[in-house]
């Protein structure tokens, strides 16, 4: 797994660099391993758990939330161990190879045990090895190109996007199914192939990949100088408002899977299972991506211009009405009324345009403020809003909860919860955006950004 032997620097070339088929395909397997688990998580653990004798030991709706959402807190708590591994001490490939193979582990973990200690064991693993990866693999994106074909950045983070969704969405279909027939053990053992598959195919690209080397002391003397803890400070106040997006967009794999066993799944003549659904997400996300790149941005920019931030504070707003058309659905769901799953598809609808706003724009944005040797640790901090919302979600889910299992916070009041603080934080973060000021750094000379960039 040592680089020394490796190229160290990006191919010269205008063209597109050898090692991103290797990435994007890492990519898609991953990312099926990672949402093939994480769409069946709150089923599992609300119907198919068992205690240390093999009986059925299921948990409550309300505890089970709080223990996907602090798992999803950890998974993008630890980029921030990942990103310092890479930068300072072992470079983004050996860690990305190391951390992939915990990975694996957590995985079948979960496949093997399915008792609470094979749940504990394997979602902290597969916390720390998909979260230990996850800032290395998208700055090595960055690493393959130099001054020539940096225009073509912002086409790969596109591919990177779209792997990531693609994989979500088969994942996302084809999981519950196999969780329903054939059981835990199989379901969470296909991602766990899945994830060796992805380790093997970037470890096949390690001659193409430009491996740039760790900085080492002087990674922490650039963190600690003036810019450094300037551009630090800049992108966490960012960070403390994408984090509130996260808290509600990731209620999709436990609220919304909860609210859809209480719906009529019978939609274009199909019977969906509830955690099913999530996969609209995916698949709107493929069609969205292209759309908006080369009808809907260029349209909005004729009347303004749309820049990174003004795009992420569109996506806010589009939050709050996503979670208030949950919250409409939820108050006809318990005066009784059978409430099609067409209802929440809406709301998916709504919450991926949000997504592609805030998200796809976000990957990118984060990436080109920080200079190369910050870039890991900068992607990382953009990850630790996932983790800080999902925390904060957690952490309500867990006091609201009631002795009993049930929820102190029921109904459409949870999601109007919700809801009220998403639009606070939007307008907040149109107050912060507009005094943002920073640089965008790719392999050139740095250049400042206007205002509300």
């Amino acid at each position: 797994m040592g680089s020394g032997s490796y190229r160290q620097a990006p191919e010269d070339t205008t063209g597109m660099p050898g090692g991103v088929p290797y990435i994007v395909g890492n990519e898609l397997a991953e990312r099926f391993s990672f949402y093939g688990m994480k769409t069946v998580l709150v089923v599992f653990m609300t119907h198919y758990l068992r205690d240390a004798h093999g009986h059925l030991a299921p948990m409550g709706d309300a505890e089970a939330k709080s223990t996907f959402h602090l798992f999803a807190a950890g998974a993008y708590f630890f980029p921030l161990l990942g990103a310092l591994l890479a930068d300072a001490f072992l470079g983004k490939y050996r860690t990305i190879m190391a951390l992939s193979l915990v990975y694996c582990l957590g995985h079948f973990a979960l496949a093997m045990d399915e008792t609470r200690l094979g749940l504990y064991v394997g979602l902290g693993l597969i916390a720390l090895g998909a979260g230990g990866i996850k800032p290395c693999v998208s700055a090595h994106v960055g690493d393959q190109f130099g001054p020539k074909n940096e225009k073509l950045l912002e086409r790969v983070f596109g591919w990177f996007y779209f792997a990531i969704n693609l994989g979500s969405f088969v994942s996302t279909l084809l999981t519950p199914l196999v969780l329903d027939r054939l059981g835990p053990r199989v379901a969470f053992g296909i991602p766990g192939v899945l994830m060796v598959l992805a380790t093997v195919v970037f470890w096949m690209g390690r001659r193409h990949f430009a491996h740039i080397p760790p900085a080492g002391g002087a990674l922490v003397r650039e963190v600690f100088s003036h810019a450094g803890l300037a551009l630090l400070m800049r992108v966490s106040g960012l960070i403390l408002f994408i984090a509130m997006f996260w808290a509600l967009y990731d209620q999709t794999g436990s609220a919304w899977v909860l609210q859809a066993n209480h719906m009529d799944l019978h939609f274009l003549g199909v019977t969906w299972l509830p955690s099913q659904i999530q996969a609209v997400n995916p698949i709107l996300v493929l069609i969205f991506i292209p759309l908006f790149a080369y009808v809907l941005y260029p349209a909005i920019s004729k009347v303004f211009p749309l820049t990174p931030l003004r795009k992420i504070s569109i996506g806010f707003f589009l939050m709050v009405v996503a979670f208030l058309i949950s919250a409409y659905l939820e108050a006809r769901i318990q005066a009784g009324v059978r409430v099609n799953i067409a209802g929440q598809i809406v709301a998916y609808t709504l919450l991926t345009i949000s997504e592609v706003f805030v998200y796809g724009t976000g990957l990118e944005f984060f990436y080109t403020q920080a200079p190369n040797r910050l870039k890991s640790l900068v992607m990382a901090l953009f990850l630790l809003s996932v983790s800080l919302g999902n925390f904060f979600t957690s952490i309500v889910n867990h006091f609201i909860e009631n002795a009993d299992g049930t929820s102190k916070l029921a109904g459409a009041s949870y999601y109007l919860f919700f809801a009220g603080l998403m639009f606070i934080n939007a307008v907040g973060f149109i107050f912060y955006a507009s005094r943002y000021r920073g640089h965008r750094f790719v392999q050139g000379e740095p250049t400042k950004l206007p205002a509300f960039h």
